[in-house]
């Protein structure tokens, strides 16, 4: 049996994507993971777990100079200096290592002997952050020059979208495949459409989204929908994020159509969502990957089998409309997408539900499987 590396700076319980890899893996490979932290164990799985480096002040300025003056591999030892650490793992021999996202890609490559590395890139890197000024002058251009040397050197690489993708192959010369971020199919149906409308978003808790924005699509709406939220707030979760989630609370205790709800585990967010009628995502496009976004929720949206409703965003409103499943507002303005809901009726929503039933078993993970185990190869 092969042996494959999964290199990942994440705790998977947030990371859907990276989980579903080791399960492809793992039917017929044996798989370490490197994280901060793993799964529960399963067969031909196991983890190595690393702890995430601390930053105190004194750490960010001597990462910040050392950005500054293009010490990249000084840079990358402050920021994530884990070789020393591996133990046994440095004396592994695998077949391949997958390495998620560009900061795994150095480590791939010292670990590397004579693996062959598939590189996943996620989103577009050098791009990630960029409408914060400290991160586009300071890790924008580390990220440029990880893409710039190591990208050549991979075997084969993979992103999230067509517009990404584009942008990787104009820049450093490799086109990736595409493997979405589409979730398993799950067996449901529609449920039908009753008043109060019932609108649901899921997902991480991050500044950058500002799904505060949704909240005022609900004050245009008003009477006759509801919007549920279930969100997660991450353990690594900075400070000032923590006090944006509060900040948020506050906001939405003070409307009577809007819910915050319990966080749920990646696998149980699709059957629970499945009760309601409209998956809603507003996400202004700040920044290069915002505008290409093609995220988990609007699969799992399809899967629950509801009617969608989002903003202008190209890779999202490619399939929101290929499929009618629902509608894409003009602009990214709260109004705007609150009238683009109210113009649905009940029966609009059902048949937009029930387009979703048709489209769900070729938006499901199947295809990506494919494409990934084809590279494996």
């Amino acid at each position: 049996m092969q042996k494959v590396l999964v290199l990942v700076f994440a705790d998977l319980t947030y990371d859907a994507r990276v989980t579903r890899q080791i399960n492809w893996l793992s039917a017929s490979h044996e798989v370490t993971v490197l994280c901060f932290k793993g799964l529960p164990q399963s067969e031909n799985v196991t983890y190595v777990e690393i702890e995430m480096q601390a930053l105190p002040m004194l750490r960010k300025l001597r990462l910040a100079m050392a950005l500054g003056l293009r010490l990249y591999n000084v840079a990358y030892n402050i920021q994530h200096g884990y070789f020393s650490k591996l133990g046994t793992l440095r004396e592994q021999q695998f077949d391949f290592i997958v390495a998620n996202d560009v900061e795994t890609l150095p480590l791939a490559f010292k670990l590397q002997k004579q693996a062959k590395i598939i590189f996943d890139a996620h989103e577009y890197a050098p791009r990630h952050f960029e409408d914060k000024l400290w991160w586009k002058l300071l890790f924008g251009p580390w990220y440029t020059h990880l893409c710039k040397t190591l990208i050549p050197r991979v075997n084969a690489m993979t992103t999230v979208c067509d517009g990404l993708a584009n942008e990787y192959e104009k820049h450093f010369g490799k086109r990736p495949h595409i493997t979405t971020n589409a979730t398993k199919y799950h067996d449901l149906t529609p449920t039908e459409v009753k008043k109060p409308v019932r609108l649901v978003h899921h997902g991480i808790i991050n500044k950058s989204r500002k799904v505060e924005v949704m909240i005022d699509v609900m004050k245009h709406l008003g009477d006759g929908y509801v919007l549920d939220f279930i969100l997660m707030l991450p353990e690594y979760a900075s400070p000032s994020t923590v006090e944006y989630f509060e900040s948020f609370k506050q906001e939405v205790s003070q409307l009577p159509n809007v819910n915050l709800l319990p966080s749920l585990p990646n696998e149980q967010i699709v059957p629970a969502i499945n009760a309601y009628d409209i998956g809603i995502f507003l996400l202004e496009p700040v920044n290069f990957n915002y505008t290409n976004a093609l995220p988990n929720k609007l699969f799992d949206f399809i899967q629950a089998r509801l009617a969608i409703a989002i903003g202008p965003s190209p890779e999202m409103q490619k399939i929101v409309e290929k499929h009618q499943l629902g509608v894409v507002s003009h602009t990214f303005e709260a109004a705007d997408l609150a009238d683009s809901i109210k113009a649905l009726s009940a029966d609009d929503i059902m048949q937009a539900k029930r387009n979703a039933h048709k489209a769900a078993r070729g938006l499901s993970e199947e295809e990506n499987k494919r494409t990934f185990e084809k590279l494996i190869q």
